[in-house]
């Protein structure tokens, strides 16, 4: 299956480029939200947010940034969008992973609503047991892979509060991380804090 980017960055059609390096290609929306709408966008085709190695994803968060900072300076804009769509139910509609810089100006009529309106505020117990699976997933992707995340109110990892440089389970949430004693240092899975 032919993807866009792809035959674009190949150049089968006109891009109006504002940024690009080894890695990266950035280039101007041609349905825009606003004027100084890019699109940052790996040379490489990966489909999805998931599917990105993540060195490559922080090269490009890194070419965000400078790009966002280049857009605001050129727009005047008030504000900034970052937007990943990754995957169909996310409105994903282009299989090629990218990163929407929307420059934003009060009353510009797109919106992006957060907080939902229709969504409800979990308790705290609910928030720290899903916080601690979400670590274990990270300590251990392919046990959370399996199912092994514990359904039944056993969590895999430490969640809950800093204190200082420890990262202790909030009361109640059960840990099955081998890992999760008194003198471990701040959460960090892969180079992400907790």
């Amino acid at each position: 299956m032919s993807c866009i980017f792809c035959d674009l960055i190949q150049g089968a059609a006109e891009v109006s480029v504002c940024y690009e390096d080894a890695e990266a290609i950035a280039f101007m929306d041609i349905q825009p939200v606003n004027a100084g709408h890019v699109l940052v966008v790996p040379r490489q085709h990966y489909e999805s947010l998931l599917d990105v190695p993540p060195e490559l994803g922080a090269h490009l968060f890194n070419v965000t940034m400078r790009l966002a900072n280049a857009v605001k300076r050129v727009t005047g804009c008030e504000g900034m969008n970052l937007v990943v769509n990754s995957g169909v139910a996310a409105g994903q509609d282009v299989f090629h992973y990218h990163v929407h810089i929307i420059p934003r100006t009060k009353g510009d009529g797109f919106n992006i609503e957060l907080p939902f309106s229709g969504s409800g505020m979990p308790g705290r117990t609910q928030l720290d047991m899903t916080a601690a699976r979400i670590l274990g997933a990270m300590r251990d992707p392919m046990r959370s892979a399996a199912g092994g995340s514990g359904a039944g109110g056993e969590q895999a990892g430490r969640s809950g509060t800093r204190d200082g440089s420890r990262t202790t389970a909030p009361r109640g949430v059960q840990t099955t991380d081998a890992s999760a004693d008194h003198d471990a240092q701040p959460a960090q899975a892969d180079g992400v804090m907790g």
